[in-house]
């Protein structure tokens, strides 16, 4: 995928990120999670039904960065099964730590593929699937 295009799509996703803002409603699993080394702090919110991710809410401060990947993983995760959200995590992971992983089903998240070349960025990139990760491991 072109730089330049990776680029846009970080900014549309920092910019007007999918499903910001906090709802009250005591069916979706919460976890907060921060990097200590800057100022991203999100809330999460995940609402889990029969074993399908059918919300995820969010809010906080933080960097473009993981921001935007906090939306894009939005994006990616909705509609999925706990067990395809666990693998497609897996990979993710994998493809920040530079490890082999499948592209194929990361979808929109691939645009972070470079983003090792940053190792200062890593945590921005990972903080929200962290927390995700939490939730669906219920740590």
């Amino acid at each position: 995928m072109d730089n330049n295009l990776k680029r846009t799509i970080i900014l549309e996703h920092y910019q007007n990120p999918k499903n910001k803002g906090l709802i009250d409603d005591d069916s979706y699993t919460s976890v907060n999670m921060n990097n200590e080394s800057c100022i991203d702090e999100i809330d999460l919110m995940v609402k889990i039904i029969d074993d399908k991710i059918v919300d995820i809410r969010f809010d906080g401060e933080a960097c473009a960065i993981c921001t935007s990947a906090t939306s894009v993983m939005i994006e990616t995760l909705l509609g999925k099964s706990v067990k395809e959200a666990k693998e497609i995590l897996k990979n993710y992971e994998y493809m920040i730590d530079e490890k082999e992983y499948n592209s194929d089903i990361l979808e929109a998240a691939n645009i972070y593929s470079d983003i090792a070349k940053q190792p200062n960025r890593k945590k921005c990139a990972l903080l929200a699937w962290w927390g995700i990760k939490k939730v669906i491991n219920n740590e």
